[in-house]
């Protein structure tokens, strides 16, 4: 399909735009080691789809923690949110690739579970926010990433359908949900070390390594 053809794109934030995945594998790991626990090698694929407040509350049932889900998801957003404002830095071709977006009239929308506290510094630093013309959170629909909720949110946002829009993902579980939505999903992979390629390549319509193949 010519991609040039969709009227939008949604894109997730963390591993598809941004490189933040080391930000949230120190957050968990610091986490849990204050708590004297070890982090359990599947915790990381099993959040990975949620908000913070599904996240915090999967994380205190888990780990049978007494934390609160509202002091779970503060502790994890102060720890990060100066590495996002600071240091985070986008995946090769991001910047690029939304500005020959915009250049050509698409409209663009996040679709992320992050959260504005951390999204708005790190894209207004890198010099995206303003290219976006919606900001959508998996906190403003009932369901995750596995679903097509958020990417439907987005689109609305657009004033846009499904079949107009392209949705550019980094994780098996918001493809999915993309591509059952009736999106055209790409997978975008450098940033998706945990992820079998195969996997991705399942539940997408087209794979890229990073955006600079898009340019």
């Amino acid at each position: 399909m010519d991609m040039n053809s969709f009227k939008g794109a949604i894109f997730d934030l963390d591993g598809t735009i941004i490189d933040s995945a080391y930000v949230w594998a120190e957050v968990d790991r610091q986490f849990v080691a204050r708590r004297g626990l070890a982090l359990p090698d599947d915790y990381g694929r099993a959040v990975s789809s949620m908000n913070f407040d599904q996240a915090a509350a999967y994380t205190k049932k888990r780990f049978g923690l007494p934390d609160s889900i509202e002091s779970i998801t503060n502790e994890w957003k102060q720890q990060a949110i100066e590495e996002y404002r600071l240091n985070v830095k986008p995946i090769p071709g991001a910047c690029e690739y939304l500005k020959m977006l915009k250049g050509r009239g698409v409209k663009i929308a996040l679709a992320t579970a992050s959260d504005r506290v951390l999204y708005t510094p790190a894209l207004k630093r890198m010099g995206m926010f303003e290219l976006f013309d919606h900001f959508s959170q998996t906190s403003d629909v009932a369901r995750g990433k596995g679903f097509p909720d958020v990417y439907e949110h987005a689109a609305e946002g657009l004033s846009l359908s499904a079949c107009e829009c392209m949705v550019f993902e980094d994780i098996p579980e918001g493809l999915k949900g993309a591509s059952d939505g009736g999106f055209y999903s790409v997978a975008v992979t450098c940033a998706a070390g945990k992820y079998d390629i195969a996997e991705l390549e399942r539940y997408s319509d087209m794979v890229i390594r990073d955006f600079t193949e898009l340019l």
